[in-house]
C-alpha cells in the first residue's frame, strides 16, 4: 500500500471520529436540553415498547456496568491508552476497514470522556432497548456505547476473518514453496551430474 493511500485512510478514520463524536454530543445535548430533569420524563416510544428515549445520568461505564466504582477512571484511561497503542502502530499502513473500526471506537471513547469532563463524572443514556413480554430489559446506552460495540464486534470479525485467510493461505505458500526446494535440489543434481 503506497504510503498516500495510507495517509488517506488516516484520514477517513479521523473523519469516523469527529462523525462519532458530533452525533454523540449532539443528541446527548438535545436530550439534556429535552427532557432534564434525568429520569423525571416517561419513555418515548421510538418503536413500539421495544425501543424508547429514556434519560439517564450514567456515572459507570458504558451501558453502566462498574458504577460509582473508584477503578473506572483507570479502566477507561487503560483502555483508550491500548486502543490509541493499537492504531499508532499501523498509522501511514493499514487497510481501510480496520482504520474506520479504529476511528469508531475511538470516537465512541472520546464522546464519553468529553462528557464525563464537562458534566462532572457521569455520561448521558438514553437509548433503551427492552422486550417486555419476556421481561428483558438492556442497559440504557448511549450513540458512542453503541459506537464502541460496533466496533469492537467489527474489529473481531476483522480479526477473525484474517486469521482464517492467513491459515487457508498457509497450506498453499508451503506447497509453494516445498515445490521451489524441490526444483532447486533437482537443479543441483543436473549440476552436480554435469560435473562428474
Amino acid at each position: 500500500m503506497g504510503a498516500k493511500r495510507a495517509r488517506v485512510n488516516d484520514l477517513f478514520a479521523l473523519l469516523m471520529v469527529i462523525i462519532i463524536i458530533a452525533l454523540d454530543q449532539l443528541t446527548k445535548s438535545l436530550i439534556v436540553q429535552h427532557l432534564s430533569p434525568p429520569e423525571s420524563q416517561p419513555p418515548i416510544p421510538i418503536i413500539g415498547d421495544y425501543l424508547s428515549i429514556y434519560y439517564i445520568q450514567n456515572n459507570g461505564a458504558a451501558f453502566s456496568l462498574f458504577a460509582n466504582n473508584t477503578v473506572l477512571a483507570l479502566l477507561i484511561i487503560a483502555a483508550v491508552a491500548i486502543i490509541f497503542y493499537l492504531y499508532f502502530r499501523m498509522l501511514n499502513n493499514g487497510p481501510l476497514a480496520f482504520k474506520l473500526v479504529f476511528g469508531m471506537i475511538i470516537g465512541g471513547a472520546a464522546g464519553n470522556l468529553i462528557d464525563r469532563a464537562i458534566r462532572g463524572g457521569y455520561v448521558v443514556d438514553f437509548i433503551w432497548f427492552r422486550i417486555p413480554q419476556i421481561g428483558y430489559s438492556f442497559a440504557i446506552f448511549n450513540i458512542a456505547d453503541a459506537s464502541i460495540s460496533v466496533g469492537v464486534f467489527l474489529l473481531f470479525v476483522l480479526l477473525l476473518i484474517g486469521s482464517l485467510r492467513r491459515n487457508r493461505e498457509a497450506p498453499a505458500r508451503d506447497d509453494q514453496e516445498k515445490q521451489t526446494i524441490s526444483n532447486s535440489g533437482a537443479l543441483r543434481t543436473k549440476e552436480q551430474d554435469a560435473q562428474s
